[in-house]
Protein backbone atom coordinates (compact mmCIF):
# COMPACT_ATOMS: atom_id res chain seq x y z
CA UNK A 1 0.00 0.00 0.00
CA UNK A 2 1.33 3.45 -0.92
CA UNK A 3 1.71 6.27 1.62
CA UNK A 4 -1.25 8.11 0.09
CA UNK A 5 -3.37 4.97 0.11
CA UNK A 6 -2.50 4.42 3.75
CA UNK A 7 -3.58 7.96 4.57
CA UNK A 8 -6.84 7.44 2.68
CA UNK A 9 -7.49 4.26 4.60
CA UNK A 10 -7.13 6.18 7.86
CA UNK A 11 -9.80 8.69 6.83
CA UNK A 12 -12.18 9.68 9.61
CA UNK A 13 -15.91 9.45 8.96
CA UNK A 14 -17.61 12.65 10.10
CA UNK A 15 -21.34 12.53 9.50
CA UNK A 16 -21.50 11.42 5.88
CA UNK A 17 -18.26 12.91 4.58
CA UNK A 18 -14.62 11.93 4.88
CA UNK A 19 -11.97 14.12 6.45
CA UNK A 20 -8.52 12.75 5.72
CA UNK A 21 -5.06 13.94 6.68
CA UNK A 22 -2.93 13.69 3.54
CA UNK A 23 0.47 15.31 3.80
CA UNK A 24 -1.00 18.11 5.91
CA UNK A 25 1.07 21.09 6.99
CA UNK A 26 0.58 21.33 10.77
CA UNK A 27 1.29 25.08 10.73
CA UNK A 28 -1.77 25.77 8.57
CA UNK A 29 -5.30 26.25 9.84
CA UNK A 30 -6.81 26.53 6.35
CA UNK A 31 -5.47 25.44 2.98
CA UNK A 32 -7.45 25.91 -0.24
CA UNK A 33 -5.96 24.96 -3.61
CA UNK A 34 -7.19 24.78 -7.20
CA UNK A 35 -10.42 26.66 -6.44
CA UNK A 36 -12.67 27.26 -9.47
CA UNK A 37 -16.14 28.79 -9.66
CA UNK A 38 -18.30 29.82 -12.62
CA UNK A 39 -21.53 31.81 -12.64
CA UNK A 40 -22.99 31.09 -16.07
CA UNK A 41 -20.37 32.25 -18.55
CA UNK A 42 -18.48 34.29 -15.97
CA UNK A 43 -15.47 32.75 -14.26
CA UNK A 44 -15.39 34.13 -10.71
CA UNK A 45 -12.45 32.01 -9.51
CA UNK A 46 -9.71 30.32 -11.50
CA UNK A 47 -7.20 28.05 -9.71
CA UNK A 48 -7.36 30.29 -6.65
CA UNK A 49 -5.68 29.40 -3.38
CA UNK A 50 -5.56 30.51 0.24
CA UNK A 51 -3.23 29.37 3.02
CA UNK A 52 -3.92 30.64 6.53
CA UNK A 53 -1.40 30.01 9.31
CA UNK A 54 -2.64 29.03 12.75
CA UNK A 55 -2.93 31.84 15.27
CA UNK A 56 -2.62 34.66 12.73
CA UNK A 57 -4.84 37.40 11.36
CA UNK A 58 -4.93 36.79 7.62
CA UNK A 59 -6.25 39.61 5.43
CA UNK A 60 -8.07 38.50 2.28
CA UNK A 61 -8.08 41.48 -0.06
CA UNK A 62 -9.15 42.39 -3.55
CA UNK A 63 -11.32 44.76 -5.50
CA UNK A 64 -15.03 44.23 -6.00
CA UNK A 65 -15.41 41.28 -8.36
CA UNK A 66 -11.93 39.92 -7.57
CA UNK A 67 -13.27 36.65 -6.13
CA UNK A 68 -12.63 37.15 -2.43
CA UNK A 69 -16.32 37.30 -1.49
CA UNK A 70 -17.00 34.23 -3.62
CA UNK A 71 -14.25 32.40 -1.73
CA UNK A 72 -15.81 33.33 1.62
CA UNK A 73 -19.22 32.19 0.41
CA UNK A 74 -17.75 28.86 -0.70
CA UNK A 75 -16.22 28.39 2.75
CA UNK A 76 -19.63 29.17 4.27
CA UNK A 77 -21.33 26.78 1.77
CA UNK A 78 -23.45 29.58 0.31
CA UNK A 79 -21.89 28.74 -3.08
CA UNK A 80 -20.60 25.35 -4.18
CA UNK A 81 -17.18 25.25 -5.83
CA UNK A 82 -16.78 23.75 -9.31
CA UNK A 83 -13.37 22.40 -8.34
CA UNK A 84 -10.83 22.68 -5.55
CA UNK A 85 -9.44 21.11 -2.40
CA UNK A 86 -10.01 22.27 1.18
CA UNK A 87 -8.07 21.32 4.28
CA UNK A 88 -8.89 22.61 7.74
CA UNK A 89 -6.47 21.86 10.58
CA UNK A 90 -5.04 19.05 8.43
CA UNK A 91 -8.36 17.40 7.63
CA UNK A 92 -9.51 17.30 4.00
CA UNK A 93 -13.12 18.21 3.21
CA UNK A 94 -14.42 17.34 -0.29
CA UNK A 95 -16.07 20.42 -1.77
CA UNK A 96 -18.40 18.35 -3.96
CA UNK A 97 -20.81 17.73 -1.04
CA UNK A 98 -19.77 20.57 1.24
CA UNK A 99 -22.62 22.02 3.33
CA UNK A 100 -23.05 24.68 6.02
CA UNK A 101 -23.21 21.91 8.64
CA UNK A 102 -19.85 20.60 7.42
CA UNK A 103 -18.41 24.12 7.49
CA UNK A 104 -19.53 24.44 11.10
CA UNK A 105 -18.09 21.04 12.01
CA UNK A 106 -14.82 21.84 10.23
CA UNK A 107 -14.38 24.84 12.52
CA UNK A 108 -15.46 27.89 10.52
CA UNK A 109 -17.34 30.63 12.35
CA UNK A 110 -18.59 33.61 10.36
CA UNK A 111 -19.39 37.17 11.43
CA UNK A 112 -20.69 39.21 8.50
CA UNK A 113 -21.29 42.93 8.15
CA UNK A 114 -24.95 42.14 8.86
CA UNK A 115 -24.27 40.68 12.28
CA UNK A 116 -27.36 38.47 12.38
CA UNK A 117 -28.28 39.64 15.88
CA UNK A 118 -31.90 40.07 17.00
CA UNK A 119 -32.07 43.63 18.31
CA UNK A 120 -35.21 43.20 20.42
CA UNK A 121 -33.80 40.18 22.25
CA UNK A 122 -31.29 40.31 25.07
CA UNK A 123 -27.62 39.42 24.69
CA UNK A 124 -28.13 36.13 26.52
CA UNK A 125 -31.12 35.21 24.34
CA UNK A 126 -29.04 35.83 21.20
CA UNK A 127 -26.40 33.45 22.56
CA UNK A 128 -29.04 30.83 23.41
CA UNK A 129 -30.50 30.92 19.90
CA UNK A 130 -27.23 29.34 18.71
CA UNK A 131 -26.29 27.17 21.68
CA UNK A 132 -29.72 26.32 23.08
CA UNK A 133 -31.40 27.24 26.37
CA UNK A 134 -30.19 25.44 29.51
CA UNK A 135 -32.98 23.65 31.38
CA UNK A 136 -33.69 23.35 35.07
CA UNK A 137 -34.98 20.25 36.83
CA UNK A 138 -38.56 21.24 36.11
CA UNK A 139 -37.87 21.47 32.38
CA UNK A 140 -38.05 25.27 32.19
CA UNK A 141 -35.34 27.68 31.08
CA UNK A 142 -32.55 28.02 33.66
CA UNK A 143 -32.07 31.77 33.26
CA UNK A 144 -29.54 31.98 36.09
CA UNK A 145 -27.28 29.41 34.44
CA UNK A 146 -27.64 31.10 31.03
CA UNK A 147 -26.84 34.52 32.49
CA UNK A 148 -23.79 33.18 34.32
CA UNK A 149 -22.43 31.43 31.20
CA UNK A 150 -22.94 34.46 28.94
CA UNK A 151 -21.50 36.86 31.55
CA UNK A 152 -18.35 34.73 31.65
CA UNK A 153 -18.04 34.85 27.86
CA UNK A 154 -18.55 38.62 27.79
CA UNK A 155 -15.82 39.05 30.40
CA UNK A 156 -13.51 36.94 28.26
CA UNK A 157 -14.10 39.41 25.43
CA UNK A 158 -13.57 42.41 27.75
CA UNK A 159 -17.23 43.46 27.80
CA UNK A 160 -18.61 44.59 31.15
CA UNK A 161 -22.27 44.41 30.14
CA UNK A 162 -25.30 42.82 31.77
CA UNK A 163 -26.32 39.79 29.61
CA UNK A 164 -29.95 40.85 30.05
CA UNK A 165 -29.49 44.07 28.08
CA UNK A 166 -31.23 44.21 24.68
CA UNK A 167 -28.95 44.26 21.66
CA UNK A 168 -30.54 47.52 20.47
CA UNK A 169 -29.08 49.33 23.50
CA UNK A 170 -25.47 48.45 22.65
CA UNK A 171 -22.90 50.63 20.92
CA UNK A 172 -22.01 49.49 17.37
CA UNK A 173 -18.58 48.10 18.31
CA UNK A 174 -20.07 46.24 21.30
CA UNK A 175 -22.62 44.63 19.00
CA UNK A 176 -19.85 43.35 16.74
CA UNK A 177 -17.88 41.99 19.70
CA UNK A 178 -21.03 40.28 20.99
CA UNK A 179 -21.48 38.70 17.55
CA UNK A 180 -17.87 37.44 17.66
CA UNK A 181 -18.28 36.06 21.19
CA UNK A 182 -21.50 34.33 20.16
CA UNK A 183 -19.86 32.79 17.09
CA UNK A 184 -16.99 31.39 19.17
CA UNK A 185 -18.98 30.42 22.28
CA UNK A 186 -18.46 26.68 21.66
CA UNK A 187 -14.69 27.01 21.19
CA UNK A 188 -12.45 24.63 23.10
CA UNK A 189 -8.75 25.30 22.62
CA UNK A 190 -7.85 27.21 19.46
CA UNK A 191 -9.20 25.02 16.65
CA UNK A 192 -11.84 27.35 15.28
CA UNK A 193 -11.38 29.83 12.43
CA UNK A 194 -13.12 33.18 12.82
CA UNK A 195 -14.03 34.73 9.47
CA UNK A 196 -14.78 38.47 9.69
CA UNK A 197 -16.43 39.87 6.56
CA UNK A 198 -16.23 43.69 6.61
CA UNK A 199 -16.50 43.84 10.42
CA UNK A 200 -15.82 47.61 10.65
CA UNK A 201 -17.71 48.83 7.58
CA UNK A 202 -20.42 50.53 9.64
CA UNK A 203 -18.18 51.65 12.52
CA UNK A 204 -16.62 55.04 13.12
CA UNK A 205 -12.82 55.14 13.38
CA UNK A 206 -12.65 55.16 17.19
CA UNK A 207 -15.10 52.23 17.37
CA UNK A 208 -13.27 50.16 14.76
CA UNK A 209 -9.93 50.74 16.50
CA UNK A 210 -11.27 49.16 19.68
CA UNK A 211 -12.57 46.15 17.77
CA UNK A 212 -9.30 45.65 15.91
CA UNK A 213 -7.33 45.79 19.17
CA UNK A 214 -9.48 42.94 20.46
CA UNK A 215 -8.97 40.91 17.27
CA UNK A 216 -5.20 41.24 17.47
CA UNK A 217 -5.14 40.30 21.17
CA UNK A 218 -7.26 37.22 20.46
CA UNK A 219 -4.85 36.27 17.72
CA UNK A 220 -1.91 36.64 20.11
CA UNK A 221 -3.71 34.08 22.30
CA UNK A 222 -3.89 31.59 19.42
CA UNK A 223 -7.11 32.51 17.61
CA UNK A 224 -6.99 32.14 13.82
CA UNK A 225 -8.77 34.97 11.99
CA UNK A 226 -9.54 35.53 8.30
CA UNK A 227 -10.51 39.15 7.73
CA UNK A 228 -12.05 40.76 4.66
CA UNK A 229 -12.04 44.55 4.62
CA UNK A 230 -11.84 47.48 2.23
CA UNK A 231 -10.26 49.72 4.86
CA UNK A 232 -6.58 49.44 4.08
CA UNK A 233 -5.20 51.22 7.14
CA UNK A 234 -7.19 48.98 9.45
CA UNK A 235 -6.00 45.85 7.67
CA UNK A 236 -2.40 47.02 7.88
CA UNK A 237 -2.75 47.65 11.62
CA UNK A 238 -3.92 44.15 12.50
CA UNK A 239 -2.92 41.54 9.88
CA UNK A 240 0.13 39.27 9.92
CA UNK A 241 -0.35 37.83 6.41
CA UNK A 242 -2.06 39.03 3.23
CA UNK A 243 -3.57 37.29 0.21
CA UNK A 244 -4.64 39.58 -2.63
CA UNK A 245 -7.10 38.43 -5.30
CA UNK A 246 -7.48 40.01 -8.74
CA UNK A 247 -9.76 38.78 -11.52
CA UNK A 248 -10.45 35.50 -9.74
CA UNK A 249 -6.80 34.62 -9.22
CA UNK A 250 -4.18 35.17 -6.55
CA UNK A 251 -2.25 38.33 -7.38
CA UNK A 252 0.08 38.13 -4.40
CA UNK A 253 0.74 36.51 -1.02
CA UNK A 254 2.64 38.36 1.72
CA UNK A 255 3.63 36.38 4.83
CA UNK A 256 4.84 38.06 8.02
CA UNK A 257 4.97 41.26 6.00
CA UNK A 258 4.54 44.97 6.61
CA UNK A 259 3.45 46.27 3.20
CA UNK A 260 2.42 49.82 2.48
CA UNK A 261 -1.08 50.73 1.42
CA UNK A 262 0.20 51.62 -2.05
CA UNK A 263 1.81 48.18 -2.42
CA UNK A 264 -1.44 46.42 -1.58
CA UNK A 265 -3.42 48.67 -3.90
CA UNK A 266 -1.02 47.96 -6.77
CA UNK A 267 -1.49 44.22 -6.22
CA UNK A 268 -5.27 44.68 -6.16
CA UNK A 269 -5.38 46.90 -9.23
CA UNK A 270 -2.46 45.51 -11.23
CA UNK A 271 -1.10 49.05 -11.42
CA UNK A 272 -0.65 52.11 -9.26
CA UNK A 273 -3.93 53.87 -8.44
CA UNK A 274 -4.05 57.65 -8.63
CA UNK A 275 -4.24 59.36 -5.27
CA UNK A 276 -7.81 59.57 -4.01
CA UNK A 277 -7.24 63.29 -3.40
CA UNK A 278 -5.36 64.53 -6.47
CA UNK A 279 -2.69 67.10 -5.68
CA UNK A 280 -3.78 70.57 -6.64
CA UNK A 281 -7.45 69.56 -6.81
CA UNK A 282 -9.54 72.65 -7.51
CA UNK A 283 -12.92 73.59 -6.07
CA UNK A 284 -15.58 74.35 -8.69
CA UNK A 285 -17.63 76.47 -6.30
CA UNK A 286 -19.37 79.49 -7.81
CA UNK A 287 -21.16 82.34 -6.10
CA UNK A 288 -24.60 80.91 -6.82
CA UNK A 289 -26.28 79.53 -3.71
CA UNK A 290 -27.97 76.14 -4.11
CA UNK A 291 -29.07 75.17 -0.59
CA UNK A 292 -29.55 77.39 2.43
CA UNK A 293 -30.69 76.11 5.83
CA UNK A 294 -31.46 78.45 8.72
CA UNK A 295 -32.17 77.31 12.29
CA UNK A 296 -33.52 73.96 11.09
CA UNK A 297 -34.76 71.63 13.85
CA UNK A 298 -35.43 68.04 12.79
CA UNK A 299 -34.97 64.93 14.92
CA UNK A 300 -31.51 65.26 16.53
CA UNK A 301 -30.86 68.53 14.64
CA UNK A 302 -31.14 71.53 16.97
CA UNK A 303 -30.84 74.58 14.77
CA UNK A 304 -28.68 73.82 11.72
CA UNK A 305 -27.35 76.70 9.64
CA UNK A 306 -25.72 75.66 6.36
CA UNK A 307 -25.06 77.08 2.91
CA UNK A 308 -23.92 75.14 -0.17
CA UNK A 309 -22.99 76.71 -3.49
CA UNK A 310 -22.97 75.39 -7.05
CA UNK A 311 -20.02 73.17 -7.89
CA UNK A 312 -19.12 72.71 -4.21
CA UNK A 313 -18.60 69.38 -2.41
CA UNK A 314 -19.31 69.79 1.30
CA UNK A 315 -18.59 67.03 3.82
CA UNK A 316 -20.41 66.47 7.10
CA UNK A 317 -18.29 65.05 9.93
CA UNK A 318 -19.63 63.98 13.28
CA UNK A 319 -19.71 61.14 15.76
CA UNK A 320 -22.32 58.38 15.71
CA UNK A 321 -25.65 59.92 16.72
CA UNK A 322 -24.64 63.43 15.68
CA UNK A 323 -27.42 63.56 13.07
CA UNK A 324 -25.42 63.23 9.84
CA UNK A 325 -28.02 61.03 8.15
CA UNK A 326 -30.91 63.05 9.62
CA UNK A 327 -29.48 66.16 7.98
CA UNK A 328 -29.56 64.55 4.54
CA UNK A 329 -32.98 62.97 5.07
CA UNK A 330 -34.41 66.34 6.09
CA UNK A 331 -33.11 68.00 2.92
CA UNK A 332 -34.51 65.08 0.86
CA UNK A 333 -37.99 65.37 2.37
CA UNK A 334 -37.88 61.97 4.08
CA UNK A 335 -38.00 63.65 7.50
CA UNK A 336 -40.06 66.76 8.22
CA UNK A 337 -38.41 69.62 10.15
CA UNK A 338 -40.27 70.99 13.15
CA UNK A 339 -38.98 74.54 12.64
CA UNK A 340 -36.54 76.60 10.62
CA UNK A 341 -36.38 77.47 6.93
CA UNK A 342 -34.74 76.10 3.80
CA UNK A 343 -34.35 77.45 0.28
CA UNK A 344 -33.21 75.90 -3.01
CA UNK A 345 -31.62 78.20 -5.60
CA UNK A 346 -33.12 81.22 -3.83
CA UNK A 347 -36.66 79.82 -3.69
CA UNK A 348 -38.33 78.83 -0.39
CA UNK A 349 -38.14 75.06 -0.03
CA UNK A 350 -40.27 72.96 2.34
CA UNK A 351 -40.65 69.42 0.96
CA UNK A 352 -43.55 67.42 2.38
CA UNK A 353 -42.39 64.25 0.63
CA UNK A 354 -39.46 62.86 -1.34
CA UNK A 355 -41.12 63.66 -4.68
CA UNK A 356 -40.94 67.37 -3.81
CA UNK A 357 -37.17 67.09 -3.36
CA UNK A 358 -36.72 65.26 -6.66
CA UNK A 359 -38.78 67.86 -8.52
CA UNK A 360 -36.63 70.57 -6.91
CA UNK A 361 -33.50 69.04 -8.42
CA UNK A 362 -32.22 66.89 -5.55
CA UNK A 363 -30.97 63.31 -5.72
CA UNK A 364 -29.92 61.05 -2.87
CA UNK A 365 -27.66 58.01 -2.53
CA UNK A 366 -28.57 56.52 0.89
CA UNK A 367 -26.32 54.66 3.28
CA UNK A 368 -27.99 51.27 2.72
CA UNK A 369 -28.36 51.00 -1.04
CA UNK A 370 -29.74 47.44 -0.87
CA UNK A 371 -32.57 48.41 1.47
CA UNK A 372 -33.31 52.01 0.48
CA UNK A 373 -32.11 52.59 -3.09
CA UNK A 374 -32.21 49.41 -5.16
CA UNK A 375 -34.60 46.79 -6.46
CA UNK A 376 -32.12 43.91 -6.17
CA UNK A 377 -34.07 41.33 -8.18
CA UNK A 378 -34.68 43.68 -11.09
CA UNK A 379 -32.35 44.42 -13.97
CA UNK A 380 -29.72 47.12 -14.11
CA UNK A 381 -31.70 49.00 -16.77
CA UNK A 382 -34.84 48.94 -14.60
CA UNK A 383 -32.91 50.27 -11.62
CA UNK A 384 -31.43 53.06 -13.73
CA UNK A 385 -34.81 54.00 -15.17
CA UNK A 386 -36.45 54.60 -11.79
CA UNK A 387 -35.49 58.27 -11.78
CA UNK A 388 -36.58 58.80 -15.42
CA UNK A 389 -39.86 56.88 -15.77
CA UNK A 390 -41.69 59.70 -17.58
CA UNK A 391 -38.98 59.88 -20.23
CA UNK A 392 -39.35 56.18 -21.05
CA UNK A 393 -43.13 55.92 -20.97
CA UNK A 394 -45.87 56.95 -23.38
CA UNK A 395 -49.56 56.49 -22.82
CA UNK A 396 -48.86 54.45 -19.72
CA UNK A 397 -46.52 52.03 -21.53
CA UNK A 398 -42.79 51.74 -20.92
CA UNK A 399 -40.45 51.73 -23.91
CA UNK A 400 -38.07 48.96 -22.89
CA UNK A 401 -35.87 49.50 -25.94
CA UNK A 402 -35.31 53.18 -25.05
CA UNK A 403 -34.72 52.22 -21.41
CA UNK A 404 -32.06 49.66 -22.36
CA UNK A 405 -30.33 51.94 -24.88
CA UNK A 406 -30.06 54.65 -22.23
CA UNK A 407 -28.85 52.09 -19.69
CA UNK A 408 -26.14 50.87 -22.08
CA UNK A 409 -24.88 54.45 -22.48
CA UNK A 410 -24.83 54.98 -18.70
CA UNK A 411 -23.05 51.66 -18.09
CA UNK A 412 -20.33 52.74 -20.51
CA UNK A 413 -20.11 56.31 -19.25
CA UNK A 414 -19.88 55.34 -15.57
CA UNK A 415 -17.52 52.38 -16.16
CA UNK A 416 -19.93 49.86 -14.67
CA UNK A 417 -18.67 46.28 -14.93
CA UNK A 418 -21.74 44.19 -15.71
CA UNK A 419 -22.83 41.67 -18.35
CA UNK A 420 -25.32 44.15 -19.81
CA UNK A 421 -28.45 46.23 -19.16
CA UNK A 422 -30.60 43.14 -18.63
CA UNK A 423 -28.32 41.67 -15.95
CA UNK A 424 -29.73 41.55 -12.43
CA UNK A 425 -28.67 44.28 -10.05
CA UNK A 426 -27.49 41.58 -7.62
CA UNK A 427 -25.09 40.15 -10.22
CA UNK A 428 -22.77 43.16 -9.74
CA UNK A 429 -20.15 43.83 -7.10
CA UNK A 430 -20.84 46.46 -4.42
CA UNK A 431 -18.78 49.11 -6.18
CA UNK A 432 -20.62 48.65 -9.46
CA UNK A 433 -23.98 48.69 -7.70
CA UNK A 434 -23.05 52.04 -6.18
CA UNK A 435 -22.05 53.38 -9.60
CA UNK A 436 -25.50 52.44 -10.91
CA UNK A 437 -27.24 54.30 -8.06
CA UNK A 438 -25.07 57.35 -8.76
CA UNK A 439 -25.75 57.15 -12.49
CA UNK A 440 -29.50 56.94 -11.82
CA UNK A 441 -29.46 60.40 -10.20
CA UNK A 442 -26.74 62.09 -12.23
CA UNK A 443 -28.58 61.39 -15.50
CA UNK A 444 -31.14 63.91 -14.18
CA UNK A 445 -28.41 66.57 -13.86
CA UNK A 446 -29.42 67.49 -10.29
CA UNK A 447 -28.71 70.81 -8.59
CA UNK A 448 -27.82 68.99 -5.36
CA UNK A 449 -26.64 65.43 -4.75
CA UNK A 450 -26.92 64.00 -1.23
CA UNK A 451 -24.46 61.19 -0.44
CA UNK A 452 -24.66 59.16 2.77
CA UNK A 453 -21.57 56.93 3.27
CA UNK A 454 -21.05 56.89 -0.52
CA UNK A 455 -18.29 54.25 -0.60
CA UNK A 456 -19.23 52.02 2.32
CA UNK A 457 -18.24 48.45 1.41
CA UNK A 458 -16.57 49.61 -1.82
CA UNK A 459 -13.02 48.69 -2.83
CA UNK A 460 -10.23 51.21 -3.42
CA UNK A 461 -10.39 51.13 -7.21
CA UNK A 462 -14.17 51.61 -7.36
CA UNK A 463 -13.83 54.31 -4.71
CA UNK A 464 -11.46 56.24 -6.97
CA UNK A 465 -13.95 55.90 -9.85
CA UNK A 466 -16.84 57.10 -7.67
CA UNK A 467 -14.87 60.11 -6.42
CA UNK A 468 -14.01 60.97 -10.02
CA UNK A 469 -17.69 60.81 -11.02
CA UNK A 470 -18.69 63.11 -8.13
CA UNK A 471 -15.92 65.59 -8.97
CA UNK A 472 -17.02 65.63 -12.63
CA UNK A 473 -20.58 66.35 -11.52
CA UNK A 474 -19.30 69.23 -9.37
CA UNK A 475 -17.33 70.58 -12.31
CA UNK A 476 -20.57 70.71 -14.29
CA UNK A 477 -22.23 72.77 -11.53
CA UNK A 478 -23.84 70.13 -9.30
CA UNK A 479 -23.43 70.69 -5.57
CA UNK A 480 -22.88 67.72 -3.24
CA UNK A 481 -23.43 67.17 0.47
CA UNK A 482 -21.52 64.15 1.77
CA UNK A 483 -22.10 62.52 5.17
CA UNK A 484 -19.43 59.99 6.11
CA UNK A 485 -17.86 58.38 9.16
CA UNK A 486 -14.65 57.86 7.14
CA UNK A 487 -12.37 60.84 7.66
CA UNK A 488 -10.14 59.69 4.79
CA UNK A 489 -13.15 59.86 2.51
CA UNK A 490 -14.14 63.36 3.56
CA UNK A 491 -10.57 64.54 3.17
CA UNK A 492 -10.17 62.95 -0.27
CA UNK A 493 -13.48 64.03 -1.76
CA UNK A 494 -14.63 67.31 -0.25
CA UNK A 495 -13.76 70.98 -0.73
CA UNK A 496 -14.72 71.87 2.82
CA UNK A 497 -15.92 69.89 5.82
CA UNK A 498 -18.41 71.03 8.44
CA UNK A 499 -18.61 69.58 11.94
CA UNK A 500 -21.95 68.45 13.33
CA UNK A 501 -22.28 68.10 17.10
CA UNK A 502 -25.04 68.73 19.59
CA UNK A 503 -27.47 69.03 16.70
CA UNK A 504 -25.67 72.07 15.22
CA UNK A 505 -22.95 72.93 12.74
CA UNK A 506 -20.16 73.89 15.14
CA UNK A 507 -17.33 74.64 12.74
CA UNK A 508 -15.80 74.02 9.33
CA UNK A 509 -12.42 73.58 7.67
CA UNK A 510 -11.04 73.54 4.13
CA UNK A 511 -10.03 69.97 3.28
CA UNK A 512 -6.84 71.00 1.50
CA UNK A 513 -5.57 72.75 4.65
CA UNK A 514 -5.71 69.75 7.00
CA UNK A 515 -4.57 66.12 7.16
CA UNK A 516 -6.70 63.09 8.04
CA UNK A 517 -5.30 62.62 11.57
CA UNK A 518 -5.98 66.24 12.49
CA UNK A 519 -9.45 66.03 10.99
CA UNK A 520 -10.18 62.95 13.11
CA UNK A 521 -8.92 64.76 16.19
CA UNK A 522 -11.23 67.71 15.52
CA UNK A 523 -14.25 65.41 15.20
CA UNK A 524 -13.45 63.70 18.49
CA UNK A 525 -13.15 67.09 20.21
CA UNK A 526 -16.71 67.81 19.10
CA UNK A 527 -18.05 65.46 21.79
CA UNK A 528 -18.63 68.48 24.04
CA UNK A 529 -18.79 71.51 21.76
CA UNK A 530 -18.36 74.79 23.59
CA UNK A 531 -19.83 76.87 20.80
CA UNK A 532 -17.30 79.64 21.38
CA UNK A 533 -13.84 78.17 21.17
CA UNK A 534 -11.71 78.05 18.05
CA UNK A 535 -9.80 74.98 16.89
CA UNK A 536 -6.68 75.49 14.83
CA UNK A 537 -4.93 72.79 12.86
CA UNK A 538 -1.65 72.28 14.77
CA UNK A 539 0.52 71.73 11.72
CA UNK A 540 -0.58 74.61 9.53
CA UNK A 541 -2.13 78.03 9.54
CA UNK A 542 -5.52 76.55 8.70
CA UNK A 543 -8.31 77.93 10.84
CA UNK A 544 -11.64 76.38 11.65
CA UNK A 545 -14.71 78.59 11.53
CA UNK A 546 -16.60 78.22 14.80
CA UNK A 547 -19.75 79.77 16.20
CA UNK A 548 -17.69 82.18 18.26
CA UNK A 549 -15.59 83.44 15.36
CA UNK A 550 -12.40 82.53 13.46
CA UNK A 551 -8.80 82.10 14.49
Amino acid sequence: MSEDQASDADGIDRGGFVAATIGADASLAVEITGLDKHFGGTKALSNASLRVRRGTVHALLGGNGSGKSTTIKILAAVHQADAGQLRVFGNEYPLSNYTSAIAQQAGFRFVHQDLGLFEDLSIQENFALDAGYPRNSAGGVDWRQLRKRVAGLLTEYELDIDPRRPIRDLRPADRTIVAIARALQDQEGDELILVLDEPTASLAAHESGRLLDLVRRRSDQGQTVVMVSHRMQEVLSVAHDFTVFRDGKVAGVLTDASPTEDQLIELMAGAAVQSLRPSGSVSHRTGKLVLEMSEVHSGPLEGVDLQIHRGEIVGVAGLVGSGRSSLLQTVFGAVQPTSGTMSMAGTPYSPSQIEDAIHSGIGMVPEDRGRDAAFPEHSVSENLALAMLKEYSHGGWMSRSRERRAAADLIKGFKVKVAGPRALFTSMSGGNQQKVILARWLQRKPLLLLLDEPTQGVDVMSRADIYSVIREAAASGCAALVASSDMSELHALCDRIVFLAGGKITGEVAAESIDVDSLTSLVLRERNPTGASAVTHPDSSASVQREGGTT
